[in-house]
């Protein structure tokens, strides 16, 4: 039986509204844990002062420099006695999940029992970076947990100016839109530069994150400095049987305003079937009905929304691979930032294509930890010293499909050039 409950009237008003509240688990947690009882009485008064009441330090295990986010209580007595002893010591374990993010039960149970065991109880799936978050534990206690999570072959993920745990979608274990193996990816990279995430020495974070498809569901365009995104260079795939299923359920209005005027680039039409000019970069599904789909390939962009909106009845192309963007990030000196094309398409299929994503990413982190500044992510890196200069120090080539902002006038002529610069020649010598 835990201590007695402080009095949380603060906390309490987060359980009046119609949603569930974090503030009822960390109750149910309190029952049998003194821990959770101390921390929800420091957190009432943080939110009563306004202020956040934890301190850093340093707390780590045996061959470590990352993986642990140390947290003290600043709250105090005269006496200088924790006000909160329970929870006095509240760190937190970064975990490196399985790619993919696959468990099962047994699993998950038996990680709840060790954190019981060792910490408060309270585990977070997943953190930002992906990260298994194991949140409040002891000095102490830390180095035994992780022991046996180790034992198990859970290892520490990133913290502090680190190469960060990475994220990669369920994908081809489950998902009919994955372009690569994601989990075969992510451990090729991850597993080439874990000194860098055990053993920080870099001048801030980097992340690297791998999306098997545009639909991007972990985030890795918005949030890596190095994304990989499965992508294809051929023809939409077509089954006429479940696009026909889709078209008799919804109809022509769903068909024209879900999926037709929904397309950025205007690539799919609705036309007759007789009408039809089958060419080898279109698409075509037969709605049955002497209509007939067609997506134009040369201007489809990938974004995915077709493809969803027909589940099955559309599909990702049949050559497939991925397209790498760098300088993705969350704000911070320069705002939020979305990653930057530097590899329009590779194939990431035999041993020498993982092989060559891995030297690209050692690459990328090299040239990071050279050139960039304290406290300053990837994307800020190139913003300061030019997106040339960052792909001739990686050894990149420079590629139309890099640009970030076009002009907006896409339409200059060049060929009358050098006849205009006679001209202007000849103008200055007759002033003169």
């Amino acid at each position: 039986m835990a201590k007695k409950m402080h009095d949380t009237p603060m906390l309490d008003q987060l359980e009046s509204g119609p949603w569930p509240s974090f503030v009822t688990g960390l109750k149910r947690l309190a029952k049998d844990n003194d821990m959770a009882v101390d921390l929800l009485g420091q957190l009432e008064a943080s939110y009563r002062d306004t202020k956040g009441y934890w301190k850093g330090g340093t707390v780590g295990v045996f061959g470590y420099g990352g993986g642990v986010i140390p947290r003290f209580t600043e709250l105090k007595d005269e006496n200088g006695k924790p006000i909160y002893p329970d929870a006095a010591e509240f760190h937190t374990l970064r975990v490196q999940p399985p790619a993919g993010m696959h468990y099962d039960t047994k699993t998950l149970r038996w990680m709840c029992d060790v954190w019981e065991k060792h910490g408060s109880g309270l585990i977070a799936f997943h953190g930002q970076s992906g990260d298994i978050m194991f949140q409040g534990i002891k000095t102490e206690n830390v180095q035994p947990a992780f022991d046996e999570l180790n034992e198990a072959g859970f290892d520490l993920g990133g913290a502090g100016p680190a190469l960060r745990t990475s994220m990669s979608c369920v994908g081809a274990a489950r998902c009919e839109m994955s372009c690569f193996d994601e989990a075969r990816a992510l451990r090729a990279v991850i597993n080439n530069n874990l000194d860098d995430m055990h053993r920080p020495a870099l001048p801030y974070k980097f992340k690297f994150k791998f999306s098997g498809c545009g639909n991007d569901c972990v985030n890795a365009i918005q949030r890596s400095d190095m994304a990989t995104i499965g992508t294809w260079r051929d023809n939409i795939q077509v089954n006429n049987d479940m696009v026909q299923a889709y078209y008799k359920n919804h109809g022509m209005t769903d068909l024209v305003n879900d999926v037709v005027s929904m397309c950025p680039t205007r690539a799919i039409s609705v036309v007759k079937k007789a009408d039809v000019k089958a060419n080898e970069r279109t698409s075509v599904a037969d709605l049955g009905d002497g209509n007939a789909l067609c997506i134009d390939n040369k201007n489809c962009v990938r974004c995915m929304h077709c493809l969803n909106v027909i589940p099955g009845g559309l599909l990702p192309g049949k050559d497939k691979g991925v397209t790498i963007l760098v300088g993705g990030k969350g704000v911070l000196k320069i705002g939020a930032t979305m990653g930057t094309v530097v590899i329009p398409f590779m194939k990431l299929e035999s041993d020498e294509d993982f092989e060559k994503l891995s030297d690209l990413a050692r690459n990328m982190l090299d040239f990071f930890a050279e050139n960039a500044l304290e406290h300053e992510r990837t994307g800020e890196m190139i913003d300061r010293i030019g997106l040339v200069n960052f792909l001739d120090g990686i050894g990149l080539e420079i590629d139309p499909n890099m640009i970030v902002h076009p002009r907006m006038n896409p339409y200059v002529r060049m060929d009358g050039w050098d006849e205009e610069v006679a001209k202007a020649e000849e103008r200055k010598s007759a002033a003169a």
